[in-house]
């Protein structure tokens, strides 16, 4: 299978999200051909300004598509948008890929390479983490699963996108690797506000508590990235609460099918419901410090 390239290959987009938006500018400013498509077309004039062709539907994308790349948000969006009537896949002609990069069920990523492989069509499941961030940057982490032959074929494009670019296994497999990256993160993300809580109560200097701590052992990309935001008050989503905590519900699942004890990834589902339902749902993940804080009676900021 021959490697993609901005002369040779035609590129789908469906999904402008925060992520999305940023990853898709990244492939047309590389020289790659885009067609686009979001459920709101506003969220993707930025693209269309920038030459992208906007399509009516899903199906529509991949049919003007050697490549068609989906980053929605739910696992019942994926479904709707690859497997649906006017999905993806009723329009990708045999010899097509098709590439979901949210994240989503591992089953399900297994059943669209099924489905896929019945028509003719390669799929990888190719989830990724870095946030807002890593899209605009291309220093994503991309965790595949699927076939290695697409996986090296398609090494071009993911170069454009991220920094850190692994196969992982079978189809599925990248999923569940991100399901790794998620339980990582969400134990990580309640010891950074409880330790932001501390200093703030200790009467420290935030910032410079920071300096000192960020670059040694204790040291995580939540720290660097999302440590600062909480000290300004910028709730602002790099990635969405909400998103988050579908994640973490897919993990728990697994876990439960694997009769796994996992409960540092639990405990982090609770506090993240508790933001959600004062709101943060549509914050971004660092909203936490908040539930944190009021844990201990504190109004973070104040």
């Amino acid at each position: 299978m021959s490697p993609v390239s901005p002369e040779t290959t035609r590129l789908g987009w469906i999904g402008t999200g925060v992520m999305g938006a940023a990853m898709a500018e990244r492939l047309l400013d590389a020289g790659y051909a885009l067609t686009v498509y979001n459920r709101t077309p506003a969220k993707a004039e930025p693209l269309t300004a920038k030459g992208a062709t906007l399509a009516e539907n899903p199906r529509a994308v991949a049919e003007n598509s050697d490549v068609t790349i989906t980053i929605v948000g739910y696992p019942h969006d994926v479904r709707a948008v690859v497997l649906g009537e006017d999905g993806a896949l009723a329009g990708a002609a045999a010899g097509s890929i098709l590439v979901d990069m949210t994240t989503s069920a591992p089953a399900l990523a297994v059943e669209i390479a099924e489905a896929a492989a019945a028509k003719g069509v390669q799929s990888l499941d190719a989830p990724v983490s870095g946030g807002d961030v890593g899209a605009k940057s291309g220093a994503l982490s991309i965790m595949c699963g699927g076939d290695a032959d697409v996986f090296h074929a398609l090494a071009p494009l993911f170069d454009v996108l991220g920094k850190t670019v692994v196969l992982q296994g079978g189809s599925g497999a990248g999923q569940h690797t991100k399901m790794v990256n998620q339980t990582l993160i969400a134990s990580n993300m309640i010891g950074v506000c409880e330790a932001l809580v501390y200093a703030d109560r200790a009467g420290l200097d935030l910032e410079t508590v920071l300096k000192s701590v960020s670059g040694g052992a204790a040291g995580s990309w939540s720290l660097s990235n999302l440590a600062p935001r909480m000290l300004k008050g910028d709730f602002a989503p790099g990635f969405y609460v909400e998103h988050f905590l579908k994640d973490l519900g897919l993990a728990l699942s697994e876990a439960d099918r694997m009769h796994l004890c996992l409960p540092g990834l639990a405990l982090a589902r609770q506090l993240y419901n508790a933001v959600a339902a004062a709101g943060g749902g549509r914050d971004g993940t660092q909203a936490l410090v908040r539930v944190v804080a009021d844990l201990s009676g504190r109004r973070w900021g104040e």
